[in-house]
């Protein structure tokens, strides 16, 4: 199931009644730039990266507003924004869906870790083929219990699998990518913080790690 496939009754708890937003934090929120971050197919880690910077992304958070992130539950981008933040790489339709809305909606577009860049370690799969796990892992699993029929899980909600584990950017056009697994987060501080800035950036190598 799609988001777009979602039926009309459902209700997102960012759509939920709530009380309405003071209109000067509103007004506030508007003026710092909006960015966005999503995980798709990988383990969080570069997320995390993000809040090891500790006390700096206190005072990131006064020039941002993360709008659709892991962080804020948020489901959809609200109009466009200036920087979205993918992590992992494209596994299922529900990865590509994901994929294309940030591509839509974002100004800048930047793959953050091994997964996003190439794959990962989710693509160790693209080296036997989605037939050949699906069996390893449901059929033919050592700790399949003895009594059960093998079943490999097929239902509507859950994100039809790709034939191949891909990179974000065999997908849709990516601008940056922040290399590592995972990137340290001072790395996408200094990104995110000389493109807010509208500086050039480097990244020394030393900051290039993969733990």
């Amino acid at each position: 199931m799609t988001l777009d496939s979602v039926p009309k009754e459902v209700i997102f708890s960012h759509d939920m009644p709530a009380k309405a937003l003071d209109p000067e934090l509103r007004k506030a929120r508007e003026a710092k730039v909006q960015i966005a971050t999503i995980s798709l197919c990988g383990c969080w880690g570069c997320n995390l990266s993000l809040l090891d910077t500790d006390e700096a992304l206190v005072d990131l958070l006064d020039k941002v507003h993360i709008t659709r992130s892991s962080f804020t539950d948020i489901k959809r981008i609200p109009g466009q924004i200036a920087v979205g933040l993918i992590e992992g790489g494209v596994a299922n339709d529900e990865n590509i869906e994901t994929l294309e809305h940030f591509r839509e909606h974002c100004d800048i577009l930047i793959a953050t870790g091994a997964c996003a860049i190439w794959g990962g370690v989710p693509s160790m799969r693209n080296m036997h083929g989605l037939e050949a796990c699906l069996r390893e892992a449901y059929v033919d699993s050592p700790t399949r219990p003895v009594q059960s029929a093998p079943v490999v899980p097929h239902h509507p909600d859950i994100p039809k699998l790709t034939k191949k584990v891909y990179p974000v950017h065999e997908v849709v056009q990516i601008d940056y990518s922040i290399p590592g697994c995972p990137p340290d987060g001072r790395t996408m501080f200094k990104v995110i913080d000389d493109l807010l800035s509208g500086r050039g950036f480097s990244m020394p190598p030393d900051f290039n790690r993969f733990d």
